[in-house]
């Protein structure tokens, strides 16, 4: 393979993640700061945003093994593309109850494709010796992708309000599709994509050969990527609500900017994933998932509870310093230990669709408890509410590594380097 041309369909894989920060999210933080400038009530825009998440829940699965069986990766991502920003065109052309809730069921389900297709990508390109450097890179241009829209979605809603986001994402979606399109299909390992560049399994630790386990094992009888599953189910159960609710609480506090502060919201939380995302990505290599995992579910306990106690419009700071800290690690941790679990499977993305399954879990059940809290007891309550997932987290965090010693061996040094020998 010439090395100047599979740069090019890496460098493609870099603007896809770019593009695709604004794309797979739908309207992101802007859609309940949307719907609340048409009426809408914090926990009825909790209801909704959940009943996305939920079909994104059930979905991820299914997807993640779509993604395995099938060799269409790209045009597949493609479609994907399309559907959630049509979408979001509906919502905005019809921001009833029915519209809203048919667009958040499409972009759950399209959206649940995107990161098992981006891992599937990268291992596919890079291998496995080549997964940690490139998933934080992967990390990184969705930030930058990210912190760019929200600055363009900021100027755009200044200047024409609100709706004027829809042009920012329609933008960014045709962006991907021409991405897309410069993905060369030659530089794609589908064997490595789903993780059969070797025939090997993880068993008890060790690196071992025999057949790959069946699908209904993989998913029920895993403990070690079950517990993974809990720690993010936990993480994002408190994590997803946190953003919406602050934009919403300055809105309705200190009578902020909607468009303009929400953008704000999404810029200095991006900014600090881009430098936390390859710093974990450096760090894996060298000291293993697990130091860089604990300093992400350290930050969030700390960042709700500042968001509670202190009422101000300027908590935005430490409250998305902190987002960024725990974002930017998850999104390099996430991917890289499910893959480091299922090596030699054959069902990496079907694993890592499991785990996005119990992480889509908690997310879309955060925004229907951080709604429930801040329209009985206010915003701050709220907050406060969201800080004791992630205290979940770390202690199923604290009896996985005592007690399973594949998740203890995925998450220390020594085995990160013995699979990217």
């Amino acid at each position: 393979m010439n090395d100047a041309s599979r740069s090019q369909s890496l460098a493609a894989l870099s603007l896809l993640c770019f593009a695709l920060a604004d794309v797979r999210d739908g309207l992101g933080p802007f859609f309940g700061v949307y719907l609340q400038s048409h009426g809408w009530t914090p926990d009825a825009i909790g209801y909704v945003m959940t009943l996305g998440g939920l079909m994104g829940v059930a979905a991820a699965s299914p997807m993640g093994a779509l993604v395995d069986a099938t060799r269409n990766k790209r045009p597949l991502l493609a479609v994907v593309v399309l559907g959630i920003v049509l979408a979001a065109v509906a919502v905005f052309l019809s921001p009833l109850p029915l519209v809203a809730g048919a667009s958040q069921i499409t972009q759950g389900l399209l959206a649940a494709a995107v990161a098992p297709l981006i891992s599937a990508l990268s291992l596919g390109l890079v291998g496995q010796a080549g997964l940690p450097a490139r998933l934080g890179r992967n990390e990184a241009w969705n930030h930058v992708g990210n912190a760019a829209s929200g600055m363009l979605g900021g100027a755009v809603g200044w200047l024409f309000g609100i709706d004027g986001v829809l042009l920012v994402m329609a933008g960014m979606g045709m962006l991907s599709l021409l991405a897309v399109r410069r993905i060369r299909p030659q530089h794609i390992d589908y064997a490595a994509a789903r993780g059969l560049e070797r025939n090997i399994l993880a068993k008890g630790g060790e690196l071992g050969a025999g057949p790959a386990p069946s699908r209904l094992s993989l998913l029920f009888g895993d403990k070690a990527l079950l517990c993974t599953g809990g720690i993010m189910l936990f993480f994002h159960l408190g994590n997803a609500a946190m953003l919406p609710l602050l934009g919403q609480s300055a809105v309705a506090h200190f009578g902020v900017n909607a468009a303009v502060y929400t953008a704000c919201t999404v810029l200095v939380a991006q900014c600090i994933m881009i430098l936390t995302a390859l710093w974990a990505a450096w760090l894996a290599p060298r000291r293993g998932y697990g130091p860089a995992l604990l300093c992400a579910l350290i930050a969030l306990p700390i960042r709700g509870l500042i968001a509670g106690f202190w009422h101000s419009p300027w908590n935005i700071v430490p409250v998305q310093i902190l987002d960024g800290v725990g974002a930017g690690i998850m999104g390099v941790v996430t991917p890289g230990l499910v893959a480091l679990l299922l090596r030699g499977s054959g069902h990496i993305n079907l694993g890592l669709g499991m785990v996005m399954t119990m992480q889509g879990i908690g997310a879309a059940f955060s925004a229907t408890w951080g709604g429930l809290v801040a329209a009985t007891y206010g915003y701050n309550m709220a907050f406060l509410a969201l800080t004791g997932a992630p205290c979940v987290a770390l202690l199923l965090l604290l009896v996985g590594t005592r007690f399973l010693p594949r998740l203890r061996a995925a998450l220390a040094r020594q085995e990160v380097r013995e699979r990217l020998a």
